[in-house]
């Protein structure tokens, strides 16, 4: 019989005043008991429904009924299948929008918590199980891929699986992308996804780092020079957006980007051990209300900032972060200034950060986005005191590809065109991810990843 509990069993957690000071990871995983417990809430549903949220088409029934008898490794097997970074996806996919969206049991209740079941199995692996790695017969072609986020790392998976040589190549110094960079160790610990990485490397796949594509090499010279048959293009959107207001170019103002790179990949948080300060001061705004704002923040707080707002021109139903980091960042003392928007960042004489004026806003007519648009309200302006800016408003692919290679199409936003398998404008290169989408999550990335591959294989083979 299954279990007709109406709620999830809860995810065990560090407690918010320990946390909000390390960088250990916050929630803590099922145990083996909870684990079957939750998986005995699935019905098991015919038409399978949840799966129709999975973009890369996890068998999720099918890997939840391993759970249920205790088979992880079944269940691990199954999700990999056709994910090529469980781990990672169990903890940083927003489920809640997908898979679980579908489930039956949410009509009443609360869905079956698919991501934390899908997180377990992954980590019961890593924990117990040696991965032995099957190197394919190789089928005497290869393919480059520009980039090594999730989309990249996806589509260098199964192109190695089929049998090409695959170099993937990377432009910072440590391959992962926004896996590295952007999402913070609290959220995503990085030796899960340094494991995964090697895995990869273990099926056959190269990495290059510090080449940058448009500069280093460009896509024409892997086509015409280096002989690649196919070329991918995965590598993201990692050109922050400003607002455009006075005081952006003072000390103290930093693009989510940059900072959330320093403390991230650069290690910023273990300073003085990495020799990379991050200037933080006591008192924080982040303007935006993404992941990427929710990231930035609850990294000041446990930076040393005393008080840290998140400030956004909208209100709380409109924030676009998922709903678990909303609450995880208010359970560790962020404020959140809601219907305020900046006008202008306030420095001292020598060039550093020491306020913000804001305006109050209310919410009009909807936009073209259906979501109802922020209109300032006259004389509500305001000054807050401020140390450090951190701009999270969104992010935009880096012109050095477009810039230097012939017969690629791209849009307005500067992202690639691309039809729904990856194909783009140029004969044999493909695309996928941020650099196509502009910044989205990364399931959407990696299943962006998983059909290029497949396109790729057939346009090779005929």
């Amino acid at each position: 019989m299954p279990n007709m509990r109406m709620d999830k069993n809860p995810m065990p957690e560090q407690a918010p005043d320990v946390r909000n000071k390390n960088f250990l990871e916050v929630t803590l995983g099922y145990t083996a008991e909870a684990a079957v417990d939750e998986a005995q809430r699935c019905l098991n549903c015919k038409n399978k429904p949840c799966m129709q949220g999975c973009p890369v088409s996890v068998k999720i029934p099918e890997f939840i009924t391993h759970m249920k008898d205790g088979d992880f490794e079944g269940a691990y097997q199954t999700i990999k299948e056709t994910n090529a970074l469980p781990a990672v996806c169990g903890r940083v996919c927003p489920q809640e929008k997908q898979c679980e969206s579908k489930c039956v049991r949410g009509i009443k209740g609360e869905p079956v918590a698919i991501g934390r079941l899908e997180r377990f199995a992954a980590d019961y692996h890593m924990a117990n199980v040696e991965d032995k790695i099957e190197v394919p017969e190789p089928n005497g072609k290869k393919v480059a891929v520009v980039g090594s986020g999730p989309s990249g790392l996806t589509a260098a998976g199964d192109l190695a699986k089929m049998g090409y040589k695959v170099t993937v190549y990377e432009a910072f110094h440590t391959a992962g992308g926004v896996l590295m960079y952007g999402i913070p160790e609290f959220r995503l610990p990085k030796d899960i996804v340094q494991k995964e990485i090697s895995n990869l490397e273990k099926l056959g796949v190269d990495i290059e780092t510090d080449v940058i594509i448009g500069r280093t090499l460009t896509v024409d010279e892997l086509l015409n020079d280096m002989g690649y048959d196919a070329v991918y293009i995965g590598s993201g959107a990692g050109l922050p957006n400003f607002m455009g207001i006075e005081g952006e170019s003072l000390n103290g103002v930093y693009s989510a980007n940059e900072f959330l790179t320093r403390i991230n990949l650069m290690k910023g948080y273990k300073f003085p051990e990495y020799d990379t300060p991050v200037y933080v001061g006591n008192n924080v705004a982040v303007l935006g209300g993404g992941n990427v704002a929710m990231d930035a923040a609850r990294c000041a707080k446990r930076m040393g900032a005393e008080n840290v707002y998140i400030i956004y021109r909208r209100g709380k139903e409109e924030l676009p972060a998922r709903a678990e980091e909303i609450e995880h960042a208010e359970q560790e003392g962020i404020v959140f200034k809601l219907l305020q928007n900046p006008t202008k960042i306030i420095g001292n004489e020598d060039g550093w950060v020491t306020g913000m004026e804001v305006i109050h806003m209310e919410l009009g007519e909807p936009d073209e986005s259906g979501r109802r648009r922020p209109v300032p309200i006259e004389g509500s302006e305001e000054i807050i005191e401020m140390d450090t800016v951190v701009v999270s408003i969104g992010q935009s692919p880096n012109p050095l590809i477009r810039q230097t290679t012939d017969g690629l199409e791209t849009n307005r936003k500067g992202c690639i065109v691309a039809d729904e398998v990856g194909k783009t404008t140029k004969a044999k290169v493909y695309a996928g991810g941020d650099v196509v989408t502009g910044a989205a999550t990364v399931i959407l990335a990696m299943g962006a990843g998983k059909k290029a591959a497949e396109a790729i294989d057939k346009e090779i083979n005929g």
